[in-house]
């Protein structure tokens, strides 16, 4: 992989239209979930980023044959599959390779899936994806850091997950599509990603409702058919760029985007005092050229504040007028981008899981390093806010996320290039 790092010359104003990308979290799960039929199926509006790369790689060695082509519409037909494994070499570059676990174990009674890697932002076990699949009547053993997991056939089951977690729900919905009778799954993940992939499987066939509530009710079917479906929008990607327009004083309109996603993260630029109108597929934020405002949010499952916009958030606070109290109650060690903005100038105190922030106008530009994909992000918005020049090193964690970033940011005016890196890792 060859390094390299982005180049930000800060103080130019955001103003302009782009095109948000297809979510990356949706589309994983929902790759994933073409594990579970025989027929062809299209998929629209799928995002260019290294963890499609990698989902796709991971289906490629099973045997799934895939076919792209260049306006991001993938075709997959797993009737052909070989192999039940998930390899640590994949695994370890992106813990969401675990959803091929639900699916595998579903459609042919047994999965070999390694323990997953992914961002270093904090424990995020996979009890609750063993526990569900357990009660579905799976044997499970942990055995040279894979996961072996085998049933004759899957019968449905009550589950009540002990936390809310996103790929559990997903796992555990992909998992019960086939399985025999009725799942039921309470404290299951509302975000708007699950019910995407509850969509989808139900234009294959699949019987699930609830999905977007807390529980979510699925009747196993015998089998799912083909189908077509296109993606939906990044809540998290829009609400990047939004940030980018708030620290900068811009303003900018974004299309192909779900405003009705992202109702928490708006009222809190609107706090900040942008302008925001919305219709049913854009968002336009306007600053009027002031300074923003601090803010104070608690980060907690969907509908609340995403834990993954704190980072961004945290960089406009850091250069707000006033201060701002952002408590992280999603991941213990989502405060990794807070040494590198103070390098910036950024005034940050920590205690515990609060970020204390008193905003400065005067974030000056430095080298810093990525240490997870949405840290990466807050970084290249305080690149933008800066005087002078941000050289960011490891930025393989934003192609982990955002699709052409450095593209869509000079497309709004921004002063952005991407050049090799030195730096060994």
């Amino acid at each position: 992989m060859t390094m390299e790092k982005l180049i930000i010359e800060g103080r130019h104003p955001l103003n302009g239209e782009i095109k948000i990308s297809g979510a990356k979290n949706a589309a994983l799960p929902i790759l994933a979930a073409s594990l579970l039929t025989t027929s062809p199926i299209q998929i629209s509006n799928i995002p260019h980023l290294q963890d499609v790369t990698t989902i796709v790689s991971l289906l490629g060695q099973m045997g799934v044959k895939i076919t792209l082509d260049e306006r991001s519409n993938i075709e997959v037909d797993a009737s052909s599959l070989d192999s039940f494994q998930a390899p640590y070499e994949l695994v370890r570059t992106m813990r969401a390779s675990i959803l091929v676990l639900g699916p595998l174990l579903s459609r042919f009674g047994e999965a070999e899936v390694s323990l997953p890697g992914g961002c270093a932002i904090g424990t995020r076990p996979v009890d609750q994806h063993l526990k569900g699949l357990k009660a579905m009547g799976a044997e499970i053993i942990l055995q040279n850091g894979y996961i072996k997991a085998k049933a004759k056939k899957l019968k449905g089951a009550t589950i009540v997950m002990d936390m809310v977690t996103v790929t559990g729900t997903e796992n555990l919905i992909m998992a019960a599509v086939l399985a025999e009778g009725q799942t039921i799954i309470h404290n299951a993940a509302r975000e708007p990603e699950v019910e995407d992939l509850a969509n989808f499987l139900n234009t294959l066939g699949a019987e699930i409702s609830g999905a977007g509530s807390q529980t979510i009710s699925i009747n196993g079917v015998k089998a799912l058919r083909g189908g077509k479906y296109h993606v939906l929008p990044d809540r998290i990607e829009t609400g990047t760029y939004l940030a980018a327009a708030v620290i900068t004083s811009g303003k900018i309109k974004l299309k192909n985007t779900r405003p009705d996603f992202l109702k928490s993260v708006l009222l809190k630029f609107e706090e900040t005092g942008a302008i925001i109108d919305t219709g049913e597929d854009w968002i336009s934020l306007d600053m009027k050229g002031n300074r923003p405002h601090a803010i104070n949010f608690s980060t907690a499952p969907y509908p609340a504040f995403p834990t993954d916009m704190q980072a961004q958030m945290m960089a406009v606070n850091s250069i707000a007028q006033g201060t701002g109290v952002i408590t992280e109650t999603v991941f213990e060690n989502r405060f990794m981008h807070v040494q590198e903005l103070i390098r910036m100038g950024a005034r940050i105190e920590l205690k515990g899981n609060t970020a204390i922030c008193t905003g400065t106008d005067k974030l000056h530009g430095a080298p810093v390093m990525a240490t997870d994909l949405r840290a990466s992000a807050s970084l290249v918005l305080a690149g933008l806010a800066a005087k002078g020049e941000t050289a960011i090193d490891r930025i393989y964690h934003i192609d982990r996320g955002y699709e052409c970033i450095e593209e869509k940011l000079t497309q709004l005016g921004a002063r952005i290039h991407r050049i090799p890196s030195e730096t060994k890792d």
